[in-house]
């Protein structure tokens, strides 16, 4: 018996995470605690029972570890600690003890690839000498050129501007350059080195003795390095996280990083077959992507793919035929997502009128700016659509409030290093980090009883505030409500999806007990005598542009 066919016959599906709807926590935009601009740990366990409220099945807390906060947190200087900007360990151990008693998972974000430049292996390998073994821990190199003036070679920031920097030695004479993918605050680390690898095993154990029930694990498709580090030139036009099949790079979706994630996997089944491993892996095509969810690796990864589908019902269909082809092909579930804290919310995106590649984010000067209305018709459409899929789903916090992209930041209170690195080409995210509404009628909506928000809010979010939408009929979070209550009771997450026959610019399907119709096109669709379980808008005879409807079979 194969891999494949044991992870086929060993009751995957009574695996939580195999149709699980996990939401994810950005924690310094969730809820304030303590009332100083910033949401933390206190502020989350506060507001929890709104996630379980809404029907999630586990949450997902992006970093909350030490750090200098240059990179929202992703700049880890401490892996086993929290940042006093959140709370203590002790208000993690309570925010997972509470979680636990609601039925949630729990699930925290990784960052494997680098450390931030105040982490105490960064500071001794400085102090170091060149070849030492502090340093062999990142990816330190001499320069090229007259004295070593030049990088090592002409790798690209995913934050924009050269993926090196140089440092001063002790003696005060210019030095070796690290690589750093992403800030420079954010110096690689080397994962051919044993001692890194250990190390994070540590890292992962230490975590699973806490409780927690998964990782996230960030930019799992880097990690390891072509051999030599040899040139690259990006194509300019891409996204910021690579993953073009046409043009693999150098240091990522290279195939060492697999045994990595092989190790992991072995580390988080010690606490038994429940603990996840989720990757983020900016890969294409799907069959290359299903590679990180094999047997024995990883068990989910975002369908990146879908979340990157044109609004069309051609290009949905061709993805989800895709995904479901090559994630069974391993026996692992499609993981589907729509918006995260790296994109447009999907409330703008999907109405965007030109091209914006991930990870440039929208501002006031961006090329065709999002038609609100439009924006939110089509995500409440897409999400039914999405959440009607066999598999597991994650919902970014706030998309069941309709949230849109926050376009007009002020420069002066932007905060994402990509804004600073390209020097204000491109917005980059703070446009879907800006903290949740909570109440329509208090300062900062709610978010911090003293009224503080570390970004602005726009002044017309107070009808999309939480409590506004609460019992209101028609609203997008109850909207939400029900599709995750009724995405259980109808057998949509474990069903099997069969397209149906459909006019041109529809998309439908029969999974679980439900017929699934997506409207595409630019006029209404006849429906039959079906009963309506559940539509993105209001429907009688007719399916209306830019929406969804889940009818009984």
């Amino acid at each position: 018996m194969t891999a494949i066919d044991e992870a086929r016959t060993t009751g995957i599906s009574t695996e939580w995470w195999r149709t699980a709807v996990i939401y994810q926590i950005y924690p310094r935009s969730f809820a304030d605690g303590n009332g100083d601009g910033v949401g933390d740990l206190p502020g989350i366990v506060q507001r929890l029972d709104s996630i379980a409220e809404l029907g999630a099945d586990a949450i997902w807390l992006s970093p909350f570890y030490a750090s200098p906060q240059r990179d929202g947190g992703y700049d880890v200087s401490d892996f086993t600690d929290v940042d006093p900007l959140f709370g203590t360990l002790d208000d993690a151990r309570e925010l997972i003890s509470q979680a636990h008693q609601l039925e949630l998972k729990v699930i925290v974000d990784i960052v494997p690839n680098h450390t931030s430049d105040e982490h105490r292996w960064f500071q001794a390998a400085l102090a170091a000498e060149p070849g030492s073994p502090e340093r062999a821990r990142y990816l330190f190199r001499d320069g090229r050129g007259v004295n070593g003036d030049e990088p090592p070679n002409n790798w690209q920031s995913v934050f924009g501007g050269p993926a090196w920097t140089r440092i001063t030695e002790a003696d005060g004479t210019p030095g070796q350059w690290y690589l750093h993918l992403f800030d420079s605050s954010q110096p690689d680390l080397d994962w051919s080195n044993e001692d890194v690898r250990r190390d994070f095993d540590d890292i992962l154990r230490f975590w699973l003795d806490m409780g927690v029930d998964g990782f996230r694990v960030d930019v799992a498709h880097g990690l390891v390095k072509q051999d030599g580090l040899p040139d690259h030139d990006v194509d300019p036009e891409g996204g910021s996280m690579g993953g073009d099949d046409d043009a693999p790079t150098p240091y990522f979706g290279q195939e060492g990083v697999h045994d990595i994630w092989r190790r992991w996997r072995q580390v988080v089944e010690e606490y038994g077959r429940d603990r996840i491993l989720a990757a983020e892996a900016w890969i294409h095509p799907l069959s290359r992507m299903a590679k990180w969810v094999r047997p024995d690796e990883m068990h989910q990864a975002f369908n990146f793919a879908y979340l990157a589908a044109e609004w069309d019902a051609d290009d949905q269909r061709r993805v989800i035929t895709e995904s479901l082809r090559e994630f069974s092909a391993v026996g692992a579930p499609s993981t589907w997502v729509l918006s995260n804290h790296d994109v447009v919310r999907h409330a703008s995106r999907l109405a965007l009128t030109a091209e914006n590649p991930q990870g440039h984010g929208i501002g006031p000067d961006s090329p065709g700016l999002p038609i609100p209305e439009l924006g939110l018709r089509r995500a409440r459409a897409a999400s039914l659509l999405m959440l009607a899929l066999p598999g597991s789903a994650y919902l970014y916090q706030g998309e069941e409030l309709g949230l849109p992209e926050h376009v007009y930041i002020p420069d002066d209170a932007r905060q994402d290093p990509t804004w600073f690195r390209t020097e204000g080409e491109r917005y980059g995210r703070d446009g879907c980090r800006v903290p949740l509404p909570w109440t329509a009628d208090e300062p900062s909506f709610g978010f911090s009883h003293a009224g503080e928000s570390w970004l602005p809010q726009p002044e017309d979010w107070a009808d999309l505030a939480r409590h506004a939408q609460r019992g209101q009929h028609g609203s997008t979070l109850e909207m939400y409500r029900s599709a995750l209550s009724l995405r259980k009771e109808l057998g949509l997450a474990t069903g099997e999806l069969l397209w149906a026959d459909s006019e041109p610019g529809v998309l439908a399907f029969e999974c679980g007990d439900a017929l699934v119709v997506t409207n595409f096109s630019d006029a209404p669709v006849p429906l039959g005598t079906e009963e309506v379980l559940l539509a993105s808008a209001p429907v009688a005879d007719v399916l209306p542009p830019d929406a969804t409807v889940w009818l009984r079979r």
